[in-house]
Parts: C-alpha cells; structure tokens; sequence
C-alpha cells in the first residue's frame, strides 16, 4: 500500500539535498551541460520547478501543462537565469506542491497525466520524489545513483518494471540482484527470455536510461534495448 504522506517527506527531504548541493555551484556551473543530451543544468532545473507547478495542476483537477510546446517553452524561457533565481523558484515551487499535497484529498482516486496517462493521486508524491532524486544526478553535481536511498532505488525498480512490462519492444527479462531481488519486465517481442544480473543500482541504472548496462551481465541474449522514459 502507498504511503504518501512518508513519500511526501521523502521529497522534502530530498528538495533540500538539492538546493543544498546546488547553493553551492554558480551561475558557470547551471550553464555547463548537464547528463541529459541537449540540456544545461538550468534547463534541469527549470524543468523540476515547472514539474511541481504541473504536479500541483494535477493534484487540483487541472491539466498537468496546457501542451507540450508550452511545458518545452518554460523550460528554455527558465534555464538561462542566475543561480539565485533557480534556487528561489524550486524553494518556491516545490514548497508550493508539498502544501498542495498537505490539503485533506482522497487519495483514492484517480488521477490524470501527461500525455493521458492515468495513475492514482496517492502516487504523485512518489512521482515527484523520482524527479528530484534522477534529475539531482543529472546535473553531476557529484550526487550518484549509488547516494539514492535504497528505498527509493527499489520502488523505481518496481515501478519502471512494471512500465515496461508487456512491452512490443522489449522480450521477456528478468533482472536479479546478487541478494535475490528479482523483477519481471518486458514480454511483449518475440524472442528468447533473458535474465540480467547485477545490483540493483545498476539495473535501475539500465531501466532508467541513465547508464547503458555494461556492468550487467546476461543470460539467454544480450541486454534488452528499452524504450526511452
């Protein structure tokens, strides 16, 4: 069962890891490039400021953006602008989503998503919560996916395997950590069942396109191409 109020403080915590990291960089550092193709560090952090105003969108029955090209003309409009301003609009914003989520809601329901997508309000803190720690790491600020917490490295583990699960793309995969861990994904292609190993870091590494698998190894074929997120 989803706790969202314990997921609500586990984005608070991790708000503040990153304002705290990032206070301490410069306008030189926003302007460098960060870990996502095509994007400055003030493009990612641009991105997590209008994230939360979207989220708060969602959470109170309005559309998440009005449509993609706004959401992508925010974000350029934002990235170029000095660390002071960066910091103050996440401060703000996403203080402004953790009291939208704090206001008495049935959690129950459901909710809807870029895109269409569909999910219940209870998961929209956890959402927010996968923002905030992967794109802290997208700007390599020395924040690593092995300094995510290890809740938060299995519930992403869950949810992306679930994600993919069934998938025309991908073949049927099983990932196994070397404790035990196993998750399912995939099934949808035609093709031999592969098994990969290796931590549960480095699978979510490899689930969330964020390293490209080569400390994995496989069984049954070679590691599954997946979907961009």
């Amino acid at each position: 069962m989803i706790d969202h109020a314990r997921d609500l403080e586990a984005v608070r915590e991790a708000t503040d890891r990153l304002l705290s990291a990032t206070g301490k960089t410069d306008d030189g550092f926003l302007a460098g490039a960060s870990r996502l193709p095509g994007w400055s560090r003030g493009h990612v952090l641009a991105h997590l400021s209008r994230n939360a105003d979207a989220l708060v969108n969602v959470l109170q029955g309005r559309p998440m953006y009005a449509n993609s090209e706004t959401r992508d003309a925010d974000i350029e409009r934002d990235a170029p602008r000095p660390l002071e301003e960066q910091l103050a609009d996440l401060r703000g914003s996403g203080g402004a989503f953790l009291a939208a989520a704090a206001t008495p809601a049935d959690w129950s329901r459901t909710v809807t998503l870029r895109n269409g997508v569909t999910d219940s309000a209870s998961r929209i803190p956890f959402r927010r919560w996968v923002e905030v720690e992967l794109h802290h790491v997208d700007l390599g600020a020395g924040y690593e996916l092995e300094d995510l917490p290890e809740e938060f490295v299995i519930r992403e583990n869950d949810f992306l395997a679930e994600r993919f699960a069934g998938h025309p793309g991908v073949v049927s995969t099983t990932a196994v950590t070397e404790d035990g861990r196993i998750w399912t994904t995939g099934g949808g292609a035609d093709g031999p069942a592969v098994t990969v190993r290796g931590s549960a870091t480095d699978i979510l590494g490899w689930l969330c396109g964020r390293r490209d698998g080569s400390a994995l190894t496989t069984e049954g074929g070679s590691l599954p191409a997946l979907p961009p997120l």
